[in-house]
């Protein structure tokens, strides 16, 4: 083990075992080298004659451009498109990030965190977490209703053994208790880690308040057995909240609650600004010690320095000048309108009770999806009909659950949609 590792450790051990006991070996060998980047950035401060340290052109005192290009992207200075941006992400961005984080989660205030990372979007951040806390048949536990990229994330790249809980009981509410057994089972080997998705792909369920009240009493329990557990926050589609749900990220709730209890945030603009193809993402520790944080913080830059070395700077940027836009939160709420118009008109087709003999639904309340349960045909047969014969595109997941994005189909075609599904699903039955 390399020495400045040994000496993160040790200061991680110092603040929280718990969070060090946590850690992966891989995690624990984790470090960022004081190596190029770190004399770059002494001579970019000191060098006032010539700087001949990065791997950059540059012409006239701007990084070196191709006019093709620049011509697109005149409204930006080449410094914030062109040069490498830090592993770590643009520093206006992760203080907007952290701003933005604040404003939206009220538990946070007072909270201790780190400085939001920038990601690859957010599955390079659901990676990143997955390297620093999972070894082999390490135990992950999250609902059987999930998205399916996280079983080549932790189960493929990592080989964790994934301990699956279902997701609603027979009430229809999230299934707290199923959870918490999930995870008191892991008390002989005194570490979990926990994955909630909510709103949640794919079934787009939010927790209501006193379901979120008990998810974070739940977590306290198992701390109290002596249980370390990670909590891996997936917040793909935070903010697109209708009707009951919590308006706020656990990870608020869950940050800096206990010293077994190390909360992480995995979120990011992709879904939240629509802005799928920038790939820009998040990653942020919730640990009492700001030490720890730091510790993390390091550790995380040292993965990304040895895969991607860097986000895009132009994605970074374009982001940054969304969210510093005055039109930002105006254009935000009107497209969230048209989300909840599209979630509301989904219930309200559903809620007539034309189609019940073919399927009941799982509850949902927020984000992009809704899952129908099929009742006497099969999803994949039900899939593969619809596509063939009415040029229908629906996602099957199971025996029986069809996953429908009503976040991709205007409101004024939601009845033609449910129509065509429901005629052939007919077809089948």
């Amino acid at each position: 083990m390399h020495n400045i590792a040994r000496e993160l450790n040790d200061q991680i051990r110092a603040e929280n075992p718990h969070v060090y006991e946590l850690l992966s070996d891989l995690g624990r060998n984790l470090y960022y080298p004081k190596g190029i980047l770190t004399q770059t950035d002494e001579a970019t401060e000191k060098a006032y004659r010539f700087n001949a340290t990065i791997g950059m052109a540059t012409e006239k005192g701007q990084p070196m451009f191709l006019p093709v290009i620049q011509e697109t992207l005149s409204q930006y200075n080449p410094q914030d498109i062109y040069t490498y941006a830090p592993p770590a992400g643009k520093a206006k961005i992760r203080a907007v990030w952290r701003e933005k984080l604040l404003k939206d989660n009220p538990s946070l205030q007072g909270k201790t965190m780190s400085q939001p990372i920038v990601t690859n979007a957010l599955t390079h951040g659901l990676s990143i977490a997955a390297d620093l806390f999972l070894n082999p048949q390490d135990v992950l536990v999250l609902p059987d209703k999930l998205w399916g990229n996280y079983t080549m994330i932790f189960g493929t790249r990592r080989n964790a053994e994934m301990r699956n809980f279902t997701f609603f009981t027979e009430k229809d509410e999230f299934n707290t208790q199923g959870m918490k057994e999930a995870l008191l089972a892991q008390k002989a080997q005194g570490k979990a880690v926990l994955l909630l998705n909510f709103p949640n792909n794919p079934t787009g369920y939010t927790p209501v308040e006193k379901e979120a009240q008990a998810i974070v009493e739940a977590l306290l329990e198992v701390a109290e057995q002596g249980i370390n557990v990670a909590v891996i926050v997936d917040d793909a589609y935070f903010g697109l909240f209708y009707e009951d749900s919590i308006k706020e990220s656990l990870f608020g709730r869950l940050a800096n609650i206990h010293p077994r209890i190390l909360a992480v945030k995995v979120d990011g603009p992709t879904k939240e600004e629509y802005v799928w193809g920038f790939r820009i993402g998040f990653i942020t520790f919730g640990d009492a010690s700001s030490v720890v944080c730091d510790v993390l913080e390091n550790k995380t830059k040292a993965i990304i320095r040895s895969t991607i070395s860097n986000a895009s700077h132009p994605a970074q940027t374009f982001v940054l000048h969304a969210l510093a836009s005055p039109d930002f939160e105006k254009q935000k709420e009107e497209k969230y309108k048209i989300m909840e118009g599209r979630a509301l008109k989904v219930k309200e087709i559903l809620n007539r009770g034309d189609y019940q003999e073919l399927w009941d639904y799982y509850p949902f309340n927020s984000g992009y999806f809704m899952c129908l349960k099929l009742k006497g045909v099969k999803a994949e047969e039900l899939r593969l009909h619809l596509l063939h014969n009415y040029g229908v595109g629906v996602i099957a997941l199971g025996e029986s659950d069809i996953r429908v994005a009503f976040s991709c189909v205007e409101e004024e075609d939601l009845e033609e949609l449910f129509k065509l599904i429901y005629q052939g699903a007919k077809d089948l039955a």
